[in-house]
């Protein structure tokens, strides 16, 4: 959810990303505003609430887009509501990045997060998890990956995903400032990976069921191995891309040759 005004932007978005948001002059966690509270039905809104949703001029909403009752409940303080899909529809054939672009009228740009690293930063991040099992190249596969490196490496785990030896975050602006530095990041199709492509890291995503043309990670630095089912990939393709992507990550930068 969003409030646009040309000289004010408030975000209303899930807790975890709220650290990532620095363009907005405020940031709230969606469970904090009581807006979930709109259209169940026998559960009255908070006067505070109300109130509240009726001092912005325009509010853009993809949270609950799909729920008649929220729409309803969420015009009825008065503001100039526009609700978008949540998700392209199954016969977009496009990257979810330009429907989410075209849905505002925004230029079809890659997402790009800016952030100071912070040192000491892992030579090679490897997050082996993602949101769904099906989308997860098997963990002894990434043992076997990690073996062969010839670099420093770092796990990486969620609070809930049991991995010894990870490095743990206790939200996403502290995960993003550490990955920054990395010269590699390996990871399946999930969030984490997309975190590391807008950070401009070299990312080698790892997919399977879903489609890379719609989901994966969009960036210059960023290489897709697909194979379906994932779990048939070999650790020697892995390795030698991987390989390749960490010789790219060592030659400086352009305008550093130049100097």
């Amino acid at each position: 959810m969003q409030h646009l005004h040309a000289e004010y932007t408030e975000i209303w978005i899930s807790r975890p990303v709220v650290p990532l948001i620095s363009f907005a002059d405020r940031v709230r966690p969606l469970a904090e505003t009581g807006i979930d509270l709109l259209g169940i039905e026998d559960v009255e809104v908070p006067a505070a609430v109300q109130a509240t949703l009726g001092t912005f001029d325009s509010i853009v909403s993809w949270y609950g887009s799909a729920r008649p009752e929220f729409r309803e409940a969420l015009e009825k303080p008065g503001a100039s509501c526009i609700f978008l899909r949540a998700l392209p529809p199954a016969d977009y054939k496009g990257h979810a990045t330009t429907y989410f672009c075209e849905q505002v009228g925004a230029p079809d740009q890659c997402p790009r997060l800016r952030v100071e690293p912070t040192p000491p930063c892992p030579e090679v991040v490897i997050h082996p998890f993602s949101g769904g099992r099906r989308k997860n190249w098997p963990l002894e596969k990434y043992q076997e990956l990690a073996a062969s490196l010839k670099l420093d490496f770092c796990w990486t785990a969620g609070p809930e995903e049991s991995l010894a030896g990870a490095r743990r975050f206790d939200d996403l602006g502290a995960l993003a400032r550490w990955l920054a530095g990395a010269r590699l990041y390996i990871g399946n199709d999930s969030g984490i990976t997309h975190l590391a492509a807008a950070l401009g890291v070299q990312t080698l995503a790892l997919f399977g069921p879903t489609d890379p043309r719609t989901w994966a990670p969009r960036g210059d630095n960023v290489t897709v191995l697909r194979n379906q089912p994932v779990s048939d990939l070999s650790v020697e393709a892995v390795l030698e891309a991987a390989n390749r992507l960490l010789m790219l990550a060592s030659v400086p930068p352009r305008e550093d040759l130049a100097q």
